[in-house]
């Protein structure tokens, strides 16, 4: 067997596949974050680890024979995030997370001042990444700056915990803004715009090699066999990549986890950082991926099951009956926006609410933004390599009907259901492990999901008008949103 573990923001989820490279088992513990300050968003690195250890104990709960026959392990997780270790590999302050917004003055001021970068790093700058994070604590916490002796990305502190070793893969490098992008290395260039000192960064190794075997002490803890070899894993972009096949030139997917992505693969290098897309290494050799990439996916429908008191399924359930002639438009972007937009500082808005707007009219205007996100996505990646058809769906919210029906009406194209589509990285990460094991090589990585539903896109008519409204709202509410309030 080949387990798959998945960092996550909002959780940390656990495979368990079998010598079919097929889900056995899987379990998720979720996970909480902390807004200290409007745009901020940070994890504790030590909750992270503490999370696995609890994802693990249950999926061997559920699959005992998991204990003795583990044969590999594979990592996945949120990219970009900042986990800043001292010279004694101690957590030097929260990590700063992929969605966390205040780096966005030093983000502009760099893109101005070296616009030429962009092209480098496959990607316009923006606040979020790794690299503009080490500028803002240059400028803002100058003694957590200096006591920087290693940056990690999330998985690999996992990484760290279990292996013992600093190693990162080419996709989770490349949504650092650190990374050459068709070179595959570090780039001292970009690490001296950003303040950056390249010895500070991890190794970097293909997803499928072994970046370590794991410890005897971490063994014991987890209730594992020592000495088990783990690789080095991917980025979640690229491990859900994995999960669905998309290791050839041409296939694509969606993904409907807390962001959301739409993902196609290349075999060559394709930077367009002026269409708000990300050119990014694939965590498999000789493969890159352009991306759009959306901060709030389906983050807005918790947010609004958090704020209603109220299961997701129930909300999308009362959606399905919602008065079309009363939803209101939603503007999605609860931490800021990356594809198309590039804007940190805008924030969500519900307009056109009146007396006769209830819950079901609001959930189904959340359904409706998510889709119209997709639908810019589906643009700017169109400007510069095809969009593949028909489009597999995965991550959590691929679970809806109505989203993903809704997604397929506004962007004119059909989509795919897969089995364990929800599944996602984990599953992809314990392939990679598989790999790492020696059981399968990469060109073995195509397997595609049995797809469980077709979705059709519908000539409603219904998102025409009001798609044009939805970009018309974020050009008005851009204007207004540096206001006193």
């Amino acid at each position: 067997m080949f387990m798959g573990i998945d960092l996550g923001t909002s959780g940390v989820k656990v495979c368990l596949v079998g010598e079919d490279l097929m889900p056995v088992v899987s379990a998720t513990v979720a996970l909480k974050i902390s807004h200290p300050r409007s745009g901020y968003s940070e994890q504790n690195p030590q909750d992270w680890w503490l999370a696995v250890q609890e994802a693990v104990a249950k999926v061997l709960d559920l699959e005992p024979r998991g204990t003795s026959s583990l044969r590999g392990i594979g990592l996945s997780g949120q990219m970009h995030g900042a986990v800043l270790l001292d010279r004694q590999k101690q957590v030097i302050r929260p990590a700063i997370l992929w969605n966390d917004g205040r780096s966005d003055a030093e983000c502009a001021a760099l893109v101005a001042d070296r616009p030429e970068l962009s092209a480098l790093a496959g990607v316009t700058l923006m606040a979020g990444f790794t690299a503009p994070k080490i500028l803002w604590l240059k400028a803002h916490e100058p003694e957590s700056y200096a006591r920087i002796r290693h940056v990690l990305l999330p998985k690999d502190y996992l990484g760290l915990q279990m292996h013992g070793q600093m190693m990162t893969d080419p996709c989770d490098a490349a949504g650092t803004w650190w990374f050459d992008e068709a070179a595959r290395r570090w780039s001292p260039e970009l690490c001296a715009a950003t303040a950056t000192n390249p010895d500070w960064l991890p190794q970097v190794r293909d997803g499928p090699e072994i970046a370590g075997y794991l410890r005897s002490d971490v063994a014991a803890l987890l209730g594992l066999p020592a000495g088990i070899p783990i690789a080095t894993g991917g980025g979640d972009a690229a491990a859900g990549a994995i999960a669905v096949g998309a290791v050839k030139d041409g296939a694509g997917f969606i993904s409907l986890g807390t962001s959301g992505q739409l993902f196609v693969t290349t075999d060559t290098f394709r930077a367009a950082p002026d269409e708000g897309i990300h050119s990014y290494a694939h965590c498999v050799p000789k493969l890159w991926f352009q991306m759009a990439a959306m901060l709030n996916g389906a983050r807005p429908m918790s947010w609004f099951s958090e704020m209603t008191d109220m299961p997701v399924g129930d909300l999308l359930t009362e959606a399905e009956g919602a008065r079309l002639d009363r939803v209101p438009l939603f503007l999605p972007y609860l931490t800021g926006e990356r594809t198309p937009h590039g804007d940190a500082r805008i924030r969500g808005a519900f307009y056109g609410l009146d007396n006769d707007t209830g819950r079901p009219e609001m959930m189904r205007a959340i359904v409706d933004a998510i889709a119209y996100s997709f639908a810019d996505a589906r643009d700017a990646i169109a400007s510069v390599t095809p969009v593949p058809r028909p489009l597999l769906a995965i991550g959590g919210g691929s679970k809806s009907n109505l989203l993903l029906q809704t997604i397929a009406d506004v962007m004119g194209s059909t989509l795919h259901q897969g089995e364990d589509s929800d599944v996602g990285p984990a599953l992809g990460a314990a392939r990679l492990g598989a790999v790492a094991a020696g059981v399968v090589t990469v060109g073995d990585l195509g397997w595609t999901p049995q797809i469980n539903a077709v979705f059709e896109p519908l000539p409603t008519g219904r998102h025409e008008g009001r798609l044009t409204t939805y970009h018309a709202l974020y050009a008005a509410l851009k204007g207004v949103r540096d206001l006193p309030r």
